[in-house]
């Protein structure tokens, strides 16, 4: 006879016994379908209205234009609860889609006001993965942590092939207005289920609030944690040359290499999607056979490897093909990066680790500025070399550097 609190299932499926992850997942979903969407729907809007490369490059980068505050929703976080403050931020999603919407409406939407709102946007959504991530990992067992994340992952992974593909096709049907419509709705919707996420109030055990102390103290662990400092640097690296490749960048490509319109931009962002899907999956039955740090390098080489095989092969289909290879690889690293820096962190550091992990993301936004310069004088396939190898050489500085903490089996990295 099953015991009281004993899971009755496995895998992919342990994480749907806990009540908080049954809301969180649905919420979580959704949230990452609008906000796929949306990027995708504007990106090209900007492209086409605009004519400039980099301008897509600088809506892009302002996606990420938060990264830099990014500790302080962490600590936020750790001192409000985690869902109270994922709630905030998915109550200003919705505000400012509903606000497009009626741009679209009544024609007035210009690039200028889409920048705009996409600061605004910007300055909150790089944290909005790692307070996800630090609300599993507060609700969640240890021993189903690997599997939750994976299946966590599995929300923004089938975003890029939902959202993408639906994003394209609704703009294309219905026009900007009644997209949006669907886009303010999901967000909403979204809102509503993280109402019902369940999470502890970690302000309880912190004490008397300093802030500067407080992110003081989270700094010093990461710098102090071998493994934890080698993730971070590892992030940075990802961001600033893998990501711009398959998500600023895929519009240029899809319109000036392939020469396709958005349903084409479309199939390329849900390629590189459902590899990464398959990926997050595939870690999810693995669950704890996975050593995370040894998993995180490894995977890291094979992501530049296919990103670099994209750059060269001729033809759509071939770089579609590329891109699932990649997304599959990227999943594989970044889901045991995570999982790595949670464990580690425990209760009283979690957000705080998690928020600088997105200050990682800030190497996204310089990687594209970069890139768009770069791609205008040498073109994308010679760019996106450069980037991979690059990565390259630096992911081997990193693996040597902290070869101690990340590679021997029973170091604490690849504790299962």
């Amino acid at each position: 006879m099953r015991r009281r609190g004993q899971t009755t299932r496995s895998g992919i499926l342990a994480p749907f016994d806990v009540r908080s992850f049954r809301f969180q997942w649905p919420a979580d979903l959704l949230t990452s379908w609008a906000s796929e969407m949306e990027v995708l729907i504007l990106g090209w809007y900007i492209l086409t209205a605009t004519g400039s490369v980099l301008l897509l490059t600088v809506y892009g980068s302002l996606q990420y234009a938060g990264t830099l505050i990014a500790p302080l929703f962490g600590l936020a976080g750790d001192r409000l609860g985690h869902r109270n403050v994922l709630c905030a931020m998915r109550v200003v999603y919705a505000a400012l889609a509903g606000l497009m919407t009626g741009l679209a409406a009544l024609g007035v939407l210009t690039p200028v006001a889409v920048l705009a709102i996409a600061t605004v946007v910007g300055l909150i959504r790089p944290s909005d993965l790692a307070m996800r991530n630090a609300l599993v990992a507060e609700t969640m067992p240890a021993d189903r942590l690997m599997a939750a994340m994976g299946v966590a992952r599995t929300t923004s992974d089938s975003a890029r092939v939902v959202g993408s593909l639906a994003g394209a096709g609704l703009f294309v049907l219905l026009g900007m207005a009644p997209a949006y419509v669907v886009i303010t709705g999901f967000y909403a919707t979204g809102f509503g289920l993280t109402l019902g996420v369940g999470g502890r109030r970690a302000a309880v055990t912190m004490g008397r609030l300093s802030l500067w102390r407080d992110l003081r103290e989270g700094l010093a662990y990461v710098w102090d944690t071998p493994e934890s400092l080698a993730a971070m640097w590892l992030a940075f690296l990802v961001n600033m040359t893998a990501f711009p490749l398959t998500l600023g960048l895929l519009p240029y490509v899809a319109r000036s290499i392939y020469h396709v319109g958005q349903t084409g931009l479309g199939s390329l962002v849900a390629s590189f999607a459902f590899g990464a899907l398959a990926g997050s999956i595939a870690i999810s039955f693995a669950g704890r056979a996975i050593r995370p740090a040894r998993m995180m390098i490894v995977f890291t080489v094979v992501w530049y490897g296919m990103l670099l095989g994209f750059a060269h092969v001729p033809g759509i289909a071939a770089g579609r093909l590329m891109l699932v290879l990649a997304g599959f690889a990227q999943s594989l690293c970044m889901v045991p990066m995570a999982v790595m820096l949670l464990h580690g962190a425990g209760a009283r550091f979690r957000g705080r680790v998690m928020g600088v992990r997105m200050l990682a993301i800030y190497g996204l936004p310089l990687g594209l500025l970069a890139a768009g310069g770069l791609i205008e004088r040498f073109g994308f396939a010679a760019t996106a070399s450069g980037y991979c190898v690059v990565g390259l050489l630096l992911t081997g500085a990193i693996a040597v550097r902290w070869h101690a903490a990340l590679w021997p089996l029973d170091a604490v990295a690849n504790g299962r």
